[in-house]
């Protein structure tokens, strides 16, 4: 049987990484302020539905698939189901795990740190599953993780990245994007909130990726600029991995 330690096989993800460290206050009550004034803001969403497509199109109909900040459930996780996927959405925040259940009746969500994902598949508590066989580790098919990571500080992004490595089936799916940017940590205006904000060059985010155990099967990147005029623009990577073996 394998060994869930650390809530990832073999003990990868959050072992020897101290979260106690990082100061995660305010993140989810800016997110419970904006609400769904989100997808307000953010009113174009081609790169985000393109790799969702991906995602879905690539997985056979009946996937389970991870959707790790799902926000109000738009685009990407009503997408997925459409598809015919099952899909298990985490966030931060409340107010917008209420407007994920809303908008999308048949997925299932909930209120859950990322770090906390594999504790609570091993615990059953996400999605019925368990540590055990028949489902044993790697049991999600696909995860969608749209502009989650980039809500961490740097020194925890590669632990994140091992974590959802462990939680996919061999071969699995990896829908990943971040904004281009040279910061670690650093605090930008959202909406009459602040938030703390990561990102990476596209060749660090590259090697990154692929020291966590993904491959990039495809890439793009488009310019955006947001609804909103405290919100700068930007240039969003997205890469389509899978999971090496």
């Amino acid at each position: 049987m394998e060994n869930w330690k650390g809530g990832v096989v073999g003990g990868e993800g959050y072992d020897g990484y101290d979260r106690l460290q990082i100061d995660r206050t305010g993140q989810a009550e800016a997110f419970d302020a904006i609400g769904d004034r989100y997808d307000e803001a953010f009113p174009h969403k081609e790169g985000q539905l393109a790799s969702g497509r991906w995602l879905a199109e690539s997985l056979p109909a009946g996937s389970r698939i991870l959707d790790i900040g799902c926000g109000t459930g738009l685009p990407t996780a009503a997408q997925l189901v459409t598809a015919g996927h099952r899909v298990v959405g985490i966030d931060l925040s409340p107010t917008m795990v209420k407007l994920a259940r809303e908008n999308v009746p048949a997925g299932e969500f909930r209120v859950a740190e990322l770090a906390d994902l594999g504790e609570l598949v091993a615990s059953g508590k996400l999605g019925g599953l368990t540590a055990e066989p028949p489902h044993g580790p790697g049991r999600f098919d696909g995860i969608a993780a749209f502009f989650s990571l980039l809500m961490l500080p740097r020194a925890e992004i590669p632990y994140a990245l091992r974590l959802l490595h462990g939680l996919l089936r061999p071969e699995g799916l990896l829908a990943l994007s971040m904004v281009e940017a040279d910061v670690d940590d650093f605090a930008i205006p959202f909406l009459g909130n602040t938030i703390r904000v990561s990102g990476y060059v596209r060749d660090e985010l590259r090697q990154v990726v692929r020291d966590a155990g993904f491959e990039v099967a495809g890439e793009d990147s488009y310019a955006y600029a947001p609804a909103s005029t405290d919100v700068p623009p930007e240039i969003q990577l997205f890469l389509n991995c899978r999971r090496r073996a």
